[in-house]
């Protein structure tokens, strides 16, 4: 798909849904509506994180660069940056859209994991000021090292859509932060070791969740091994999506000082990526391929 159709979907989609989501409320309470419309800015963050440009000002200043003609309104960019931290909670709701209408919530299984996000160096972690309320020391199984920031709580269907996300501190248990993610779906849900846990088990049990996990070295495994092969590379799929977003999108890594900004941050990537996945499943590609989504 070139570039230019790109914008024109994403633009199309967002003005549509954006209407929808935001019906009977009233988004500002005094002044002039902005030069640059709500569903323009939320297109711009939207291309600009699977263009590869990472942070506000770097979407800001590609745009203003290369696609001014198209955005005649975009004005300065604290202004830019302004607005589209306002909107975080729309995104929200777009991002939800997206999932109810490829039917991600009702599919047949998902696939729960966890992944760091970096807020600086481990050597800087005793004078860092950088969200000093949230973030905590973790350790990175996949990895294999220990880091400072926060982890990320993902769950996705089997496809690789992405259903949901919570971010907590580094050293939060993820069974524990799993509830937030598994409160809406119900069926299978794969997850690693790290869930392992009776209560954990037995709270899915009871929410109507099959949660399938490998089994630790001292315990019994009554499961065929053909079951155990097919779980293993089904697993696989949240590894490349989690892949996408550390590499692609850089969620590996955040710069933002403040919870609100850090919540329009992974809202706007999550929502970038599910929206590339959904124009993949509509042309009839493969989902996660995003390398191959646009074309020069």
């Amino acid at each position: 798909m070139p570039l230019e159709e790109f914008i024109i979907m994403a633009f199309c989609w967002v003005e549509t849904a954006f209407e929808d989501v935001t019906a009977g409320i009233k988004l500002r309470t005094r002044g002039f509506a902005p030069r640059l419309s709500d569903s323009e800015v939320i297109t711009m963050e939207i291309v600009g994180e699977v263009l590869g440009h990472d942070g506000d000002e770097a979407i800001w200043e590609y745009f203003r660069r290369h696609w001014a003609a198209w955005f005649p309104g975009l004005g300065d960019r604290s202004t830019f940056v302004r607005q589209a931290a306002n909107l975080w909670w729309v995104k929200q709701l777009l991002h939800e859209r997206l999932v109810v209408d490829v039917g991600a919530r009702t599919a047949d299984g998902h696939i729960i994991d966890g992944f760091p996000i970096a807020v600086c160096k481990l050597a800087r972690a005793v004078r860092s000021q950088v969200l000093k309320a949230e973030a905590g020391y973790g350790y990175c199984a996949a990895k294999r090292e220990y880091y400072y920031g926060l982890k990320a709580h993902l769950l996705i269907d089997l496809r690789g859509v992405a259903v949901g996300v919570t971010v907590t501190a580094a050293n939060v248990d993820e069974r524990d932060a799993a509830y937030d993610v598994l409160s809406a779906i119900e069926g299978l849900v794969l997850g690693d070791k790290s869930y392992i846990r009776p209560r954990f088990k037995a709270d899915c049990e009871a929410l109507g969740i099959d949660l399938q996990t490998p089994v630790r070295r001292n315990m019994k495994e009554p499961r065929p091994r053909w079951w155990l092969t097919l779980l293993q590379r089904v697993r696989k799929r949240i590894e490349t999506v989690i892949s996408q977003l550390e590499q692609r999108f850089n969620l590996a890594k955040t710069r933002t000082r403040d919870v609100w900004h850090l919540t329009n941050q992974v809202t706007r990537k999550l929502l970038a990526h599910t929206m590339s996945v959904w124009l993949n499943l509509r042309l009839g590609r493969e989902p996660l391929d995003l390398d191959g989504l646009l074309v020069a």
